[in-house]
């Protein structure tokens, strides 16, 4: 009984008449009290010992430094005897008296004896709880007591939701409304409408940039890519960068093949990277008339040795740097076993040599023979990626020295690759000399153009030649700057890949995060060259009058297009266009120009014989190319029958009021045609749809 007070008990007890009976009297209530006590709570004598002990303090002990530890093994029960060791003459209380007091003190103890127990007993079914649950819980477990839940940092709609709570609890009563706490409003049960919440402004840009992506990596999934990459790039500290973007590449569907080169590894050890001695331009000059250098080698036995060497030491570095990439992006994955990758190399193509050329052997310098498409396309079913290097095995067992450039494009042909990715080793670009914008888009004619331009050319064989000794002062100082050289060479070879069937090359600087942004954003980084989709579309002239007209006439009766006699054909066959196959027109439309930078698409029409092939696609990416090009980036057409076909391809209903001035006058309000506009930004727009349409 720690709450009962041994000084006023023991003063209770002191009676003068009869201390015997005094005492009898008490040890029996004591002995009533703790046996019923006992009986109504019982627990475990073991766990309750020391809760159950009477406090016990010697007032005539004298020794008070003794420990706490000794104190308690001399405590012992509170008994009449411990009581009665300091007797208090001057108190004295009847029997009936001290029977009240001690039931009181008695009822008091056994209170808050009752309340002990039960704390107790809590206390051990939390400890039993407690232990159960740390059972589930690891070192690194957080204590859930630890976390508190807070509320984000408010923005607008969150403050616009407290300012509409706060302005109902004003008008409501105030007994009422502490009866309904306040809670946001709910945008979807209410028509409220919230403004931008600004705590995602910080990944705004990710999510935009991952929404615009979404396109890219859909249209990209299950397709052939070539990538070259030259032996310079294996020292360059975004290497290891450029192998977790190609694995990235892999990851999100594509089916890879490398090809490396070792062009840089081979100059190294042979001692001529700088071309110093001259015997490469002796030998470019007897093959390509006034050739002051060309890519090719002559290949001695020595040589063929540095060029194993070097080509084994390039295939192995990249395939190890290329393995820790794969298993990066998919193999430590649990489950992700159909997401493991590996970097597969072995004779894919075969070789023949070069021969002698103006009197010159070049010994074991070649040129591809034949590429083994199904073996490359069984690489690909299992998930893997397949690397090429420049050296090549003959039918008979004879090791060739490949250009490697080369290799890739012809690769990319043969097993019908949708791109072909050539990385530069110096960042170079291409800048119109007028407007100063970068020209990050090139058609095959303009390719053309462009190497005739600098007199650049690729041999049938595989080797560059470029003409150092032009006619133009300007014109060979760009040649000799090494990047520019670089960049021509490698337009050449995207020409051979396009070619042969390739749709797009693409030609890329050596910058960390350039080929993700070069596919999957609509922007990109680098030089852009596709083949000429539209091949076979020009302007219509007088001669092609008769043509336009039967094509249109079906649809003209069916009320699907406007009647346009022959006459009024004649007069406006500068505004139309037409797409022809072997002297037939197949496909027709009309462009017109109005003021403030719109022009109006018209009477799109394919012959139903040629329909489903994209034609109709190229004659309108053609005319919106076109727009652009004329200053106009807001093109517009108008419909009754076709309207999901152009809103498919990204044309927006719009009211009449948006057309311009003299396009509104001449609106025809009977025929209720329904207009819809597209606004151009670039040619990187037209791109990602001529993306979308080419591999439909």
């Amino acid at each position: 009984f720690k709450n009962l007070g041994k000084r006023s008990l023991a003063d209770t007890l002191l009676d003068e008449r009869d201390v015997l009976a005094e005492e009898r009297a008490y040890e029996k209530l004591l002995e009533e009290a703790f046996n019923e006590d006992d009986t109504e709570d019982d627990i475990d004598d073991d766990e309750d010992d020391d809760d159950d002990d009477w406090d016990y303090e010697d007032e005539d002990d004298d020794d008070e430094d003794d420990d706490d530890e000794e104190e308690e093994e001399e405590k012992e029960l509170f008994t009449l005897d411990s009581l009665m060791r300091s007797p208090v003459e001057e108190d004295k209380i009847s029997i009936e008296t001290l029977r009240q007091r001690i039931n009181d003190e008695i009822a008091a103890a056994r209170k808050t004896t009752s309340t002990t127990q039960q704390i107790s007993r809590s206390a051990v079914a939390a400890g039993a709880t407690t232990k159960t649950t740390d059972t589930k819980r690891t070192i690194l477990s957080i204590d859930p007591m630890s976390i508190d839940i807070i509320p984000l940092k408010k923005g607008k709609a969150a403050e616009e939701g407290v300012k509409a709570i706060d302005e109902d609890e004003d008008e409501d009563d105030a007994s009422v409304a502490s009866l309904n706490p306040p809670s946001f409003i709910d945008p979807i049960q209410s028509n409220h409408k919230f403004s931008k919440w600004e705590g995602l402004a910080n990944t705004g840009n990710f999510v935009k940039m991952f929404r615009g992506s979404a396109s890219y990596i859909a249209n990209h999934r299950g397709t052939l890519a070539v990538y070259h990459i030259p032996g310079e790039l294996l020292a360059w500290e975004g290497f290891p960068g450029l192998m977790d973007d190609i694995a990235l590449t892999w990851l999100l569907g594509m089916k890879i093949v490398l090809v490396a080169g070792c062009r840089h590894q081979i100059d190294l050890r042979l001692g001529d990277i700088d071309n110093e001695e001259g015997n490469d331009g002796e030998d470019g000059a007897s093959l390509g008339g006034r050739v002051m250098m060309s890519s090719i080698r002559v290949t001695d036995e020595e040589t063929l040795r540095v060029v194993k060497e070097e080509a084994g030491f390039v295939r192995f570095e990249i395939e190890r740097r290329l393995a820790r990439s794969l298993r990066l992006h998919g193999g430590l994955v649990k489950g992700s076993e159909s997401l493991i990758g590996n970097v597969v190399s072995g004779n894919f193509y075969s070789a023949q040599p070069f021969g002698i050329v103006d009197g010159i052997d070049y010994c074991w310098t070649g040129f591809p023979r034949k590429v083994e498409t199904d073996r490359i396309h069984q690489v690909h079913e299992t998930n893997d990626i397949v690397l090429l290097t420049s050296l090549g095995v003959s039918p008979s067992g004879e090791i060739f020295n490949v250009n490697s450039e080369f290799l890739a494009a012809t690769v990319a042909g043969s097993i019908g690759a949708s791109k072909i990715i050539y990385f530069n080793v110096h960042g170079t670009s291409f800048q119109h000399k007028t407007t100063g914008k970068p020209v990050q888009n090139l058609r095959v004619s303009d390719a053309k153009n462009l190497l005739a331009h600098y007199k650049t050319r690729i041999h049938p064989k595989g080797f560059a030649l470029v003409d150092l000794d032009g006619d133009s002062p300007q014109q060979s100082e760009t040649l000799r700057t090494p990047g520019s050289m670089e960049t021509l060479i490698k337009v050449g070879y995207s020409m051979v890949a396009l070619e042969k069937g390739v749709k797009r090359a693409h030609i890329l600087a050596p910058e960390n995060g350039a080929l993700v942004q070069e596919l999957y954003t609509r922007d990109g980084c680098g030089t852009l060259i596709s083949r000429d989709l539209y091949e076979g579309i020009r302007r219509a002239d007088v001669n092609d009058v008769s043509g336009i007209y039967d094509l249109i006439d079906p649809l003209v009766r069916m009320g699907t297009l406007v009647e346009r006699p022959k006459s009024q054909l004649e007069k406006d066959i500068r505004s139309y266009y037409v797409y022809t196959r072997d002297g037939l027109i197949v496909a027709t439309g009309q462009l017109k120009r109005y003021e403030g930078g719109f022009a109006e698409i018209g009477c799109m029409v394919v012959s139903k014989d040629y329909r489903r092939g994209g034609r109709g696609d190229a004659m309108l990416g053609y005319l919106e190319r076109l727009s652009l090009q004329c200053g106009a980036k807001k093109v517009f057409v108008l419909s009754t029958q076709t309207m999901e076909w152009f809103v498919e391809r990204g044309f927006r209903e719009v009211p009449v009021e948006s057309l311009p001035p003299s396009r509104q006058a001449l609106y025809n309000k009977k025929r209720k045609s329904k207009i819809y506009m597209k606004e151009i930004d670039g040619d990187r727009d037209l791109d990602a749809a001529e993306l979308w349409w080419s591999n439909k």
